[in-house]
Formats: structure tokens, sequence, C-alpha cells
């Protein structure tokens, strides 16, 4: 599995299964309307190297077809993750005895969890303060509440047995330095927040975007409670994952070193914000609800000079009155389509 994303946008470039877009594309439904056209039509992922209002770049559709997820995630990751799980159960904590006695996988255990690293691309470029709204963020239908991140990899900590989680939860943005966390309590950064809350504390969180193919595939896993999404991660990748220490110093959580951006702030306790509407992938507008703020004033973006992941489904709302765009993608292999898509 890859390391990192460059790696995955590589193996893409050379099978022309990534089609790079040059022309000048709005994130207000523009980007999101080019995309659905060539998802629907089984076409290539794609970069659009010059998005409206950002110094960044954006990919989608890198898991749009079968042949894309194995060439991330390999053959049967379903398969993968339940063989990993197993073995993370039977290792989960290493001691002499459960080595022993499942002796078989001992080499297994030697890739779990994570190492440091002093040279990280993730801390190449540090922005701060840090502007949220300088992020390519999409707004993808026509009733969307505001432009959403919609693949964030959110890592907490539990306040007080500093157990981590590393979920993906939906983030509206507001304004350059606060987002919507659409996290419940019954999820495990929910909870964690619910926790520090209880205790009229805020909680630290960590957002990476991009990185290890393996990061996105733990993050959505249903894992039982007591294996860690690090460790399942690291199983998946064949080695431990990359971390650094954070540049600015004041905070906990280390930084998984191949990510494209770490966003750094708090969940403040008791404070919650509209969040929503959102076109979602279920085909209908999930509702507005109040959900916590993520804030990231008085802390960083840490960049890896950078490549914003971005992935949505498209089995999502159908909209009445759908704008087109006049950008056109030219076809990465010849059995697309040969006219506009």
């Amino acid at each position: 599995m890859h390391s990192n994303l460059r790696s995955f946008l590589d193996l893409l470039a050379r099978e022309n299964d990534l089609v790079r877009v040059e022309a000048l594309v709005d994130p207000y439904l523009e980007l999101a309307e080019i995309h659905r056209r060539v998802i629907e039509r089984g076409g290539p992922a794609l970069l659009f190297a010059r998005v409206k209002g950002s110094r960044f770049p954006v990919v989608t559709n890198l898991f749009g077809t079968a042949r894309r997820i194995e060439r991330a995630f390999g053959a049967k990751p379903e398969a993968l993750v339940r063989d990993v799980v197993h073995v993370a159960e039977n290792l989960l904590p290493p001691r002499p005895s459960k080595l022993w006695e499942h002796r078989s996988l001992a080499l297994e255990a030697l890739k779990l969890g994570t190492r440091r690293t002093g040279r990280a691309p993730v801390t190449q470029v540090l922005d701060q303060p840090a502007r949220l709204d300088e992020l390519p963020v999409l707004t993808t239908w026509q009733e969307d509440g505001g432009a959403f991140i919609t693949l964030p990899l959110v890592y907490t900590e539990h306040p007080t047995t500093g157990k981590h989680n590393l979920g993906m939860y939906r983030m509206q943005r507001y304004d350059a330095q606060t987002t919507g966390l659409h996290w419940q309590i019954h999820k495990g950064g929910g909870f964690h927040y619910h926790e520090a809350e209880k205790m009229g504390q805020p909680l630290p969180v960590t957002v990476f975007l991009g990185g290890p193919p393996a990061l996105i595939l733990a993050a959505i896993a249903p894992l039982p409670e007591d294996v860690p999404e690090l460790v399942l991660a690291s199983v998946l990748a064949g080695e431990k994952i990359k971390v650094t220490k954070n540049p600015l110093g004041d905070f906990s959580h280390r930084l998984v070193a191949e990510a494209e951006f770490a966003l750094v702030g708090k969940v403040p306790p008791h404070e919650r914000r509209p969040e929503g509407p959102f076109g979602d992938h279920y085909g209908y507008y999930s509702l507005q609800h109040d959900f916590p703020v993520f804030n990231v004033a008085d802390s960083c973006i840490s960049v890896a000079a950078a490549i914003l992941l971005v992935v949505w489904s498209m089995e999502s709302v159908k909209a009445d009155k759908e704008a087109k765009s006049s950008v056109k993608v030219e076809p990465a292999e010849p059995t697309l389509p040969t006219e506009t898509i």
C-alpha cells in the first residue's frame, strides 16, 4: 500500500488514470459538476491545478472505480481489514505470553503503531495564523449550507486516558478560523469531546488532509473499541505510520508526517452553531442541526506544499437546476468518450 498520497497519484499518472485540469475552476458548484460528469462515466481521477480563490490544487475521484480502489487498498480491502483486526486483537497489548501464543504473527507486531521521524513533508510550510478561507473547500450542491471538507481525518485523544481516535466527520467552513464538526456522541471523536465538555475543557483536535491511503481506510473501518485506528493503518500500510512533533510545540498531538495538511485547533465546550444542510450520499439533503465548532484561532495549518484531497459520493442529491461547466476534460484512455465529459 502507498505510504503517501503522492505515491498513489504517481501510479495513476503512469497508468493514464489521472487527468490534470489546467483551466481555472470555481470551487462553488463548478468543480463538483465536472467531477460528477466524469465519475458517472467511469472516468479518471482529476487533479485541478488552478482553483479560484486558493493557491492549492484539488484532487478528486481517486476511488471512483473498482480498479483505483484496488490500486489504493489492495484487491480485497474488506477481507484485509478483517485479517488486520484479527492480528491487532490477538497482539494488543503485546505481552510475551500473547506473542508466544500467536508467534506466527510476531513479525506483524513489529509493524504496529507509529514511529517518530524528524523530517516530515507536512511541516515544510507553516501557516500562522491559520486561514481556512485560503483552502479550496468545495460547495457541491445548490442547497448546501456552505462549503464542506468532505474527507477529513479527524484525530482526537481521550482527555483522561489518552486513547486516540481517528474518524471522518464532515466539516462546514464558517469563516477563516472556524468550521462545524459533524460528530455524534456515539462516534469516537464525539465521545472524547463529550468527556472534555463534562470537565469544562476544550478538546484539542488535529485534522489531516491527504496522507497514506491506509489512514483513510482505517478512519472509516468499523473497528472494535480496543483496536486503535493508527494500529490498523500501520498494518494495512505494512509499516509503522511516521509521525513528527508539532512545530508549535504547545499541542500534545503528533502530526502524521506524510499528510498533505494538518489543521491544528480546538473544539471549545458548550459552543454550537448550525451545520448543514448538506447533499448527502444517501441521496437527499441532511437537514440543518447544531454541532460543535472547530476553531484554529491562535493555532496553525501545517502544509506539505500541498495537495488538498477532496472526495465525495456521486450517489447524492439530484439537482433540479444544475449549472454546466464549459471546462473540457481530455480522456485518459482511448476507451473513454471523445466528446466533452
